[in-house]
């Protein structure tokens, strides 16, 4: 998603619902505000100023004394030029100010003093390197795009986005990277079909990094390959442990003694209206109701995150609860709640949500997205992920076992 991410769009909400917040839009409020968008001002400026050191550099030459200069000015037109104009305009830049300076010598008559011809040399060798700072600037533009490219393949091939529809059920996922311009890091989530119901993990390793991603990867390749042979959530909690003992033999420092990834197993079987939950160590899922309630679902039993099974032996237990038609199921990882406001406040996805209503998973999401970065002014402290899942009403033209 990218940083102008949609902000909730219309809809309606239920009858004695609570007015929106003005924080978190309502999706289907029919008054509800179009999606915000950043003033483009600043950039425009940023491309005038170029333009608008010239004018003010010939307007002081022209209304001061022969011997007053806005030799500074001149020079930094065109520097300002390189990073934002194509090699063309800064040539161009580079000629105009030069040309400038010569006519305005000549019309003073200063042309041939020592001090104006320094001046000129002085310039002119500032517009040819600001030429050389477009070419670098280019290039490198270039290589960050190479290196975006890359990045998005690897994230698309680590965490696939899953389809909006598996076995009747609405599904949307969002990653919000910590990190500028990063778009993985040590958070995961997985959507598979199974012939006991469609599961899904929704995870945090622990630490940063290419460790963190490996780590991830290790998790959802084990979680993909169990889901579909394990006959229980429990198992597939076990199959995963086991992935990640395997994985810790061979890191090496602190990561080989202290690697775990908190998750949250859910199982929702086809047609019978509830949801199977092994929480290990991961924060709690909140139900979202079609009347505008929202509670969390915590795990009765405590348990370890996952990979640091030694140090407690007990088995997993799943935890069972009703998910009713239209009800949406949101998993999230603690960038979510440990986003915090200018005045050190963690922002809560339970109290922000209540009372709200959604036209679907991806809605949710986008809006959720939006109102966090909001609170914390942009600057969020952790990855984010988050998997809402939309179980339909009975009668609508999806049920929740396709065939």
């Amino acid at each position: 998603m990218d940083d102008e991410g949609a902000v909730a769009r219309a809809g309606g909400r239920l009858p004695g619902d609570p007015a929106p917040d003005p924080g978190l839009g309502d999706d289907e409020s029919p008054a509800a505000a179009p999606p915000r968008r950043r003033p483009g001002y600043r950039r425009a400026l940023v491309l005038a100023l170029p333009v608008l050191l010239i004018v003010v550099a010939v307007l002081y030459d022209v209304l001061t004394p022969r011997y007053f200069t806005a030799g500074p000015l001149y020079a930094a037109a065109p520097l300002i030029a390189a990073p934002v104009y194509s090699r063309r305009g800064t040539v161009l830049t580079g000629v105009t100010v030069v040309v400038a300076v010569i006519g305005l010598q000549l019309a003073k008559g200063v042309i041939h003093y020592v001090d104006s011809l320094t001046e000129l040399i002085t310039i002119a060798t500032v517009a040819v390197l600001a030429v050389f700072v477009n070419g670098f600037v280019r290039r490198t533009g270039a290589r960050l795009v190479s290196v975006r490219e890359i990045a998005e393949a690897a994230q698309r091939a680590v965490l696939p986005e899953p389809a909006e529809r598996i076995a009747g059920f609405e599904i949307a996922v969002c990653y919000e990277a910590a990190q500028a311009d990063a778009f993985i890091g040590g958070d995961l989530y997985a959507v598979q079909d199974s012939a006991r119901g469609v599961r899904l993990i929704v995870g945090d390793v622990r630490g940063k990094g290419m460790g963190a991603v490996a780590a991830v990867a290790v998790v959802i390749g084990a979680f993909r390959e169990a889901a579909e042979q394990e006959a229980t959530l429990e198992a597939v909690a076990q199959r995963l442990e086991r992935a990640l003992a395997r994985e810790g033999t061979r890191r090496d420092g602190l990561d080989a003694f202290e690697g775990f990834t908190t998750a949250i197993l859910v199982e929702l079987p086809h047609g019978d209206g509830t949801v199977r939950i092994v929480n290990r160590g991961h924060p709690p899922p909140l139900m979202l109701h079609p009347d505008g309630s929202v509670g969390p679902l915590p795990a009765r039993e405590s348990a370890l995150p996952l990979g640091m099974g030694e140090l407690g032996v007990w088995p997993d237990r799943a935890e069972e609860a009703d998910f009713p038609g239209g009800a949406t199921l949101l998993l999230y990882t603690d960038g979510l709640t440990e986003a915090r406001d200018a005045a050190g406040e963690f922002y809560d996805p339970q109290a922000r949500l209540a009372g709200r209503a959604f036209r679907d998973p991806a809605a949710l999401l986008d809006a959720l997205a939006e109102d966090v970065r909001r609170h914390s002014g942009g600057g969020m402290a952790d990855d984010m992920a988050l998997l809402a899942v939309r179980r339909p009403r009975r009668g609508d033209h999806d049920h929740c076992h396709e065939p």
